[in-house]
């Protein structure tokens, strides 16, 4: 091996890898410098010129003449008779300055010099991509799905760099196969054993947040502020926006015309239903907006432990709460209080409390009915069979059933 080929195999590495001019030239320096100290004891008096355009490497030896009987530093010194088989004028005292070649270090020597160039190359690669991402942190990135695991995806990204999609961060419905475009947002950069681990997510409100800057110009050029994002991923999503210009709607500007601006996003989020209302620092207003699309009759706020009641009509409670509770638990994420909703009393001494019935309807139906705000005879009656079905877990036959059971109290 001659020095060119060691040159252009570091040329390799610098055009695949990206690695600066300055960067490289140091690490050339270092690497043969390393080389030296161990094969003469030191590299004090010796010159590296490297021209990494032509490919071209040259070390020099600075050696001062000596008598032949006074030569004792082979590294520093060169008797007079060595000297003058180089030139004839040499005369003692002065210095001399020869080329070592590459090819006198030995074969083990060159090994072992190019092993630690790619080590080098390989750490400064790792630095590189790490401080990358660690500045990318909370950017949407697009990658190319390259294998598919059980509990996480390799994504790589336009420079082949390798990033992880967890499991745990992939929305529900997601259905990845390898050369699928995938995009997601780097949530988190780490070392790991030395080696740069990026993560990525499709679940974190910072994804939806960015594909909102994305598609919203208004929110990209900071017309829109985005106060809050609570998502349940797949789900459903509540979005509280507010914008300081009185021109700008800014509920109508995400929404757009007929939902053409947040189509892409629902799309992207794999159907997830998303709420953009707008916020307000008034606190019964705010949590009216987050029980959207509930009409609230009354609110009770209490402060001192972030708690607020709210009382409905029957046949908004299940509007509230939402299919397994999820509307009031983002409403209360989104507005930081604790919410607990409560039917408006009606005087009805015919109606009859669900638990009433457990003799004939098992408890755990029940609760079914109680997670939608039913929790009466007639607020079940009240609601549409195609409501009940829609609204809860059962099937419905169960729900026929218990219909019939209830309707027969009244009968």
């Amino acid at each position: 091996m001659d020095n060119m080929n060691l040159i252009e195999t570091f040329s390799e590495f610098k055009e695949l890898k990206n690695i600066d001019r300055a960067t490289m030239m140091s690490v050339l320096e270092d690497v043969f410098r390393n080389v030296l100290i161990r094969q003469f004891g030191s590299d004090e008096n010796f010159d590296i010129i490297i021209n990494v355009d032509k490919g071209d490497l040259e070390i020099w030896r600075n050696r001062v003449v000596v008598e032949d009987d006074q030569f004792e530093d082979p590294t520093r010194e060169i008797r007079l008779s060595d000297a003058k088989k180089i030139d004839t004028d040499y005369e003692v005292g002065e210095d001399v300055t020869d080329e070592v070649k590459l090819a006198d270090f030995g074969r083990r020597s060159i090994l072992n010099l190019r092993q630690n160039l790619a080590g080098k190359i390989m750490e400064l690669e790792k630095d590189h991509i790490y401080g990358k991402y660690k500045k990318r942190i909370g950017d949407i990135i697009t990658g190319e799905v390259y294998q598919v695991w059980k509990k996480e995806i390799l994504v790589l990204d336009d420079e082949g760099n390798e990033l992880l999609l967890p499991k745990n961060e992939q929305i529900p419905s997601d259905f990845f196969r390898k050369g699928d475009s995938v995009r997601a947002v780097v949530v988190k950069v780490e070392l790991r054993n030395n080696t740069p681990l990026i993560i990525l997510s499709r679940t974190s409100p910072v994804f939806l947040e960015r594909l909102f800057e994305l598609e919203i110009p208004e929110i990209f050029d900071g017309l829109i502020t985005i106060k809050k994002i609570v998502r349940m991923p797949g789900e459903r999503a509540k979005v509280a926006v507010e914008s300081y210009d009185e021109r700008i709607d800014p509920v109508g500007a995400c929404v757009g015309m007929k939902g053409s601006r947040i189509h892409g996003i629902v799309r992207e989020l794999r159907n997830e239903n998303i709420d953009v209302i707008n916020f307000s620092s008034n606190v019964q207003l705010y949590i009216r907006r987050a029980l959207s699309p509930a009409k609230i009759s009354s609110i009770r706020i209490n402060e001192s432990n972030k708690k607020a009641d709210v009382y409905l009509k029957p046949n908004e409670v299940s509007l509230a709460i939402g299919k397994g509770g999820l509307n009031i638990k983002l409403a209360s994420q989104l507005t930081g209080y604790e919410i607990d909703v409560y039917r408006e009393i009606e005087e009805d001494d015919e109606d009859v409390n669900l638990d009433e019935f457990a003799d004939e309807i098992e408890s755990w139906i029940i609760d079914e009915f109680k997670n939608i705000g039913c929790d009466t005879a007639k607020s079940v009656l009240n609601m549409s069979r195609e409501d009940l079905i829609k609204r809860t877990d059962l099937e419905e036959e169960t729900i026929d059933d218990v219909l019939r059971i209830l309707r027969s109290e009244f009968e």
